[in-house]
């Protein structure tokens, strides 16, 4: 335990405006973060769920320390942990291409959680070295993780055609550039006049063609309509 933060481990006036003040810049940093990228919850977002738990957290102890409740002084953090799933989910959302997008900052809203019950408790070294993490996770290893995704062999394609039977030529071209399809999620979408069909596509082992090529290849099919790599 760090010295420098001794002044304000009592639950007093000092100690409750230290760890909300410190509860805001933890959540305010990830959030930050988020809101440079315009994901749905950014700045704000994370300070409010920081600062409720630490709130929450610092409840707690007033009522075990100061009025002698002798209760479960975890119960209140835990209600926060199972909570903020509501919240988390509310962010996570599949496109209409199957993708899923949100994961990252529901996972950054739990964690805002979890800190503010952290620096609630008084554990300021745990919340400030978490939150160092939570941004080398989010700004630096974020490049390593595309980096591996480059390197990686499978290959994701979202196709959409004209017509049930086109998915049997983009099969057939496939084999012929030696590319395994691994798997195959096929959906409809539109109205019955206008209706087109979606296919997910992931392929392994095209080492002769990229992604892009394949795509390219695709696309000059006839009755395709589009072809993204993603």
């Amino acid at each position: 335990m760090l010295s420098i933060f001794d002044f304000a481990r009592d639950l007093n006036f000092l100690g409750v405006s230290f760890r909300l003040i410190l509860a805001m810049i933890c959540g305010g940093l990830i959030g930050l973060e988020r809101e440079y990228k315009r994901r749905p919850a950014g700045f704000r977002t994370h300070i409010l769920i920081c600062l409720g738990a630490a709130i929450t957290n610092m409840t707690n102890l007033y009522l075990f320390l100061k009025l002698n409740l002798f209760t479960d002084i975890s119960r209140f953090g835990a209600q926060v942990i199972a909570g903020i799933g509501f919240i988390g989910a509310g962010t996570i959302i599949v496109t209409r291409r199957q993708k899923i997008k949100g994961l990252t900052t529901a996972a950054g809203l739990w964690v805002s959680a979890i800190i503010g019950l952290v620096v609630g408790a008084g554990y300021y070294e745990l919340a400030l070295f978490a939150t160092a993490m939570v941004l080398i996770s989010e700004l630096l290893l974020v490049r390593l993780e595309r980096r591996f995704a480059r390197s990686a062999k499978d290959i994701s394609l979202y196709v959409e055609y004209a017509h049930a039977d086109v998915i049997e030529e983009i099969i057939r071209l496939l084999k012929s550039e030696q590319v395994k399809l691994s798997n195959l999620e096929i959906s409809r979408v539109g109205e019955k006049a206008g209706q087109r069909y979606c296919a997910m596509l992931t392929l392994s082992g095209g080492r002769k063609a990229s992604g892009e090529q394949l795509a390219n290849r695709i696309s000059s099919l006839t009755d395709v309509v589009s072809v993204e790599e993603l």
